[in-house]
């Protein structure tokens, strides 16, 4: 279970300098409410971006987007939405991106952007 944290931990590392590197402001990582968890919650021109990040070492057993099931969808929808009730007072645009990583050989990195996943 440790390594799989640890491999967890490490791409969503990878994301959020991917995301910087695209132009996106990161607000927060790791949200946590109702036993649950937002990877990252970023923010591109004036839209709220939720990103769930999937860190797997091959597509061996499907992509690391694959992973994110109606039910993880539904679950990130009800923690954004409390997010979003807490931090802001008026409508604000948001979307749910999914950002798939592949770790390869020599510390390189397959990296897929999802945007409006879901």
């Amino acid at each position: 279970m440790k390594r799989k944290e640890n491999l967890g931990k490490k791409g969503e590392k990878v994301a959020v300098k991917y995301l910087k590197k695209s132009g996106f402001e990161i607000i927060e990582c790791g949200f946590k409410a109702m036993r649950g968890e937002i990877d990252i919650i970023a923010r591109e021109k004036e839209t709220i971006v939720f990103v769930e990040v999937k860190t797997r070492k091959s597509n061996e057993f499907g992509t690391p987007a694959e992973a994110v099931d109606s039910k993880k969808q539904a679950q990130i929808k009800k923690i954004a939405s409390i997010y979003i009730s807490k931090k802001y007072k008026k409508f604000i645009p948001c979307r749910f991106d999914v950002i798939g990583i592949i770790v390869k050989e020599k510390g390189n990195y397959e990296i897929s952007h999802i945007r409006n996943a879901f």
